[in-house]
């Protein structure tokens, strides 16, 4: 529908809902001894989460990135002597804060994080002792611009799945996606001369992990990648960049995308992407200040979209630079098993994806009495958002997956999410509004149901609590099960067939309304049209409103979409 809307679908867009956790857990740690672990770094305790489980907050794996480690590969973290309490989260990566990451300290607009916060934060089950547990590492969303590991609490996961949950922080907006040829030139080894610093951060994560993962409980070769939205975009990174070899073992892609932009492109020599990096360096005042300037400055010289304070910083982000990731589309990487990492993949997305960024679209939606959200056109509101996601998921999961096992890749697997049953309060309707939104199933894999705030009353009723819970189960059995074995099975379950031939994905649904089951067939943008174009909800204007924003975000659909009626 909207331009600023296509953007933030082809960037993997920054999630609301994306705190699945909500704000951070306010329980007051207090160390306990039982926890205590050595890593290379050196002796950490951490705490005794209410569940049982144990926690880590606020790891080290790489050393400040400020100075002259801006804009360089991540240089390990140093040792540390006697034992370092574990107990509170780092600091965030630095970013622009506003209400999509609700942590208590942040001031919207307000320019917040340290440059110092290569982190991680780490849940295992009490029994450590086991050291072969499947080790999950979670890349948080957030259009790769905010967001922070603390908003993802995996203790549940962990001691229901005995597994290791491992949350990870990278460098995020201008100072994680950046390119310009002063850095290649005086790049001290050839990961620096990379455009892709949050990608770079995510490999010396999974270095850190491999090296460390038995000091928690963890199997070093069992390392799953999961991640949502720009996770998911960061999960499919890792699964092209030469320098992830043999770092991860199964990858899971939640509501991801498959995009990216050359490196001229990034730099400002071809195209129109916001923000290239020549014209950041001269309103820097030339690359000598790329080093030295301040936090401040650096994101001073990167032009916000509004000057609204939830805007989003618009840039290039995973750039084919050559270094990180091929110089070649990323897409294009899974039409060949050499090309990308060979491991057991999962992409999925959610039944009503846009509905999240439609929600907050005035042109669709408003507001009464200053609190409750409600369509101006259900109909419309409804369709706007089918056609969108559809496009979402042709994107990221029909096509890619049919890519790879065309290849001859047959560890693949599909998945939509599709629970709406959100609750109603006064005239606003979660289920209608949301339904299943982007990122609302992140909860439903951590079990942790805090996703809105105040309004996880509503949204998560008292009346779905136990279809939702045991929905959440078999979701977490399914995740850690590919995490175990490579394979989303489990005793019990239904079978979750490989996608294949018949392009066949797993729907995940309550009780209340289809439960677990395969569903079969390839969308593709001819069945899209030709829907869009005989759909009872719509008026000729409407499908036609809908065609431009489709083809906004997708210009492929370009042509097709000219024979919707009054569009050409």
């Amino acid at each position: 529908m909207k331009k600023k809307l296509g953007r933030i679908f082809c960037l993997t867009a920054v999630t609301l809902l994306a705190a699945s956790c909500g704000k951070a857990d306010i329980h007051v740690p207090i160390k306990a001894e039982e926890t205590t672990v050595t890593t290379a770094q050196g002796h950490l305790v951490g705490f005794t989460a209410k569940n049982g489980g144990h926690v880590w907050r606020g790891v080290p794996y790489g050393a400040d990135t400020s100075g002259e480690n801006r804009w360089r590969a991540p240089r390990p973290a140093p040792a540390w002597e006697g034992v370092r309490e574990a107990l509170n989260f780092a600091p965030v990566c630095p970013q622009i804060a506003t209400s999509f990451t609700p942590i208590e300290s942040f001031t919207n607009g307000e320019l917040e994080g340290s440059e110092d916060c290569l982190a991680l934060d780490i849940y295992a089950p009490a029994n450590t002792d086991q050291k072969a547990l499947p080790v999950m590492f979670w890349i948080h969303g957030g259009s790769n611009v905010s967001g922070a590991s603390q908003m993802y609490v995996g203790e549940n996961l962990a001691v229901n799945e005995n597994v290791i949950v491992i949350s990870v922080q990278y460098r995020l907006g201008p100072l994680g996606w950046f390119s310009h040829p002063a850095l290649v030139e005086s790049a001290k080894t050839f990961e620096d001369k990379s455009a892709n610093f949050g990608i770079l951060d995510l490999i010396a994560a999974l270095k850190w992990t491999r090296e460390n993962a038995a000091s928690f409980g963890g199997n070093p070769d069992n390392i799953t990648i999961f991640g949502e939205s720009a996770g998911g975009h960061n999960v499919v990174s890792l699964l092209a960049s030469p320098l992830a070899e043999g770092l991860f073992h199964r990858a899971i892609i939640q509501s991801g995308s498959f995009d990216s932009v050359t490196i001229e492109a990034a730099r400002g020599d071809t195209g129109e992407l916001p923000n290239p990096s020549f014209k950041v360096a001269e309103r820097l005042g030339g690359p000598d200040k790329f080093h030295s300037a301040s936090l401040a400055e650096i994101f001073a010289a990167f032009e916000l979209e509004t000057s609204d304070a939830e805007a989003f910083m618009d840039m290039p982000r995973i750039i084919r630079d050559g270094v990180a990731l091929p110089e070649t589309p990323l897409r294009d990487a899974f039409a060949a098993k050499e090309s990308f990492h060979n491991v057991p993949i999962i992409s999925g997305t959610n039944k009503d994806e846009m509905k999240l960024f439609y929600l907050f679209d005035e042109r669709l939606t408003e507001t009464k009495f200053g609190e409750f959200i409600v369509a101006k056109d259900q109909d419309f509101y409804d369709a706007a958002s089918d056609y969108s996601t559809r496009v979402w998921k042709i994107r990221s999961v029909d096509r890619p997956l049919a890519l790879m096992s065309k290849a001859g890749h047959s560890d693949v697997y599909g998945y939509r999410f599709d629970w709406d049953e959100g609750g109603k309060f006064l005239w606003m309707d979660f289920a209608k509004m949301l339904g299943a939104a982007h990122a609302v199933e992140i909860p439903f894999v951590l079990n942790r149901f805090k996703l809105l705030g105040d309004a996880d009353k509503i949204m998560f009723s008292k009346k779905t609590m136990d279809t939702r819970e045991t929905l959440s189960r078999a979701m977490g059995r399914y995740w850690a099960n590919f995490a175990r074995t490579g394979v989303p099975q489990s005793q019990g379950d239904p079978t979750w067939p490989d996608f294949g031939t018949d392009a066949k994905i797993m729907l995940f649904d309550s009780e209340n309304d289809g439960g677990l089951k395969v569903q079969s067939g390839l969308d593709n943008f001819g069945a899209l049209l030709a829907d869009l174009k005989s759909d009872p909800r719509l008026s000729s204007q409407q499908r036609c409103e809908i065609a431009k924003g489709l083809i906004e975000w997708t210009p492929e659909l370009e042509t097709i979409m000219a024979e919707v009626e009054g569009c050409g």
